[in-house]
């Protein structure tokens, strides 16, 4: 099966990259992020939807706008990832498989970092290895979605 249908989302602050922290998140804005996973994609035969919200309802709302659209979402929470209970029961609510992104390896930072509550509903969560982390989430699950 080719074609699939993906949706990247990005939370609070991702519009910052390339500006922000740069030490810890890179150089790379979300607009190139955006332009190599489109690249990636095209290789892969599947469609990206690409957004970044800085809202934890509009994370929940681009999370169920997922249901008939998309068979699968690439995900950075930010440090939603931490403590968003309201994200990771949207996750579940909609029953598609979500690869958890974060360009930092957040087990290498502050404590509060190390937590994630949407990893245990998540297919995999990758960590640490910056935007070709984002490559590395695309691939894992349009393979998972391929052996489906």
């Amino acid at each position: 099966m080719a074609g699939e249908r993906i949706l990247v989302l990005n939370g609070p602050n991702l519009n910052l990259l390339g500006r922000r922290e740069p030490a810890v998140y890179g150089h790379e804005t979300l607009d190139d992020i955006r332009r190599r996973l489109e690249r990636r994609a095209a290789q892969l035969d599947c469609t990206l939807a690409f957004e970044q919200r800085n809202g934890e309802g509009e994370m929940v709302e681009a999370i169920h706008r997922c249901l008939d659209r998309q068979e699968g979402v690439v995900l950075n929470p930010g440090a939603l990832a931490h403590y968003s209970i309201a994200l990771r029961d949207a996750i579940t609510s909609v029953g598609l498989p979500v690869v958890e992104v974060h360009l930092s390896n957040i087990y290498a930072r502050e404590t509060f970092r190390r937590h994630s509550v949407i990893a245990p509903v998540a297919l995999g969560t990758i960590t640490g290895f910056g935007p070709f982390g984002y490559e590395l989430a695309l691939e894992a699950l349009v393979e998972h979605l391929r052996r489906r």
